[in-house]
């Protein structure tokens, strides 16, 4: 907190330093609207990893280029390159299996459920 936008001093381009101190509001919103499972959460997510993995290659593509065994440490570009892959890849298929505009909770009584049968009858 202390060194404000410069806390990522490290990184080469402005845009960088505003987008990592971004992500302490941009990760828990996605948290959020994800987790009420919102549309808008799934796309958020997918942009927030596209520009966080772009970011951190722009960042450390010159200690790559120095040493490209460092890919393979388990903290830093591994990790975040793995799951960034696995959010981009897994995106298009959650959306389309998300409700389109309903609100948590508001599916319709008569609607079928993953065993085929109706909500109203499996009550009675």
């Amino acid at each position: 907190m202390r060194g404000g936008i410069h806390a990522y001093s490290f990184a080469p381009q402005a845009w960088i330093q505003v987008f990592f101190v971004s992500l302490v509001v941009l990760d828990p919103l996605v948290v959020v609207l994800a987790g009420f499972v919102r549309r808008e959460g799934i796309w958020l997510a997918a942009a927030v990893m596209a520009l966080d993995v772009a970011a951190n290659w722009i960042v450390n593509w010159a200690w790559l280029a120095q040493d490209p065994a460092r890919l393979l440490h388990p903290v830093g570009l591994l990790p975040i390159t793995l799951f960034g892959v696995f959010v981009l890849m897994t995106w298009l298929p959650l959306l389309r299996v998300m409700p389109d505009g309903q609100p948590v909770g508001a599916l319709n009584a008569a609607s079928n459920d993953a065993w085929g049968g109706s909500r109203s009858k499996r009550r009675r």
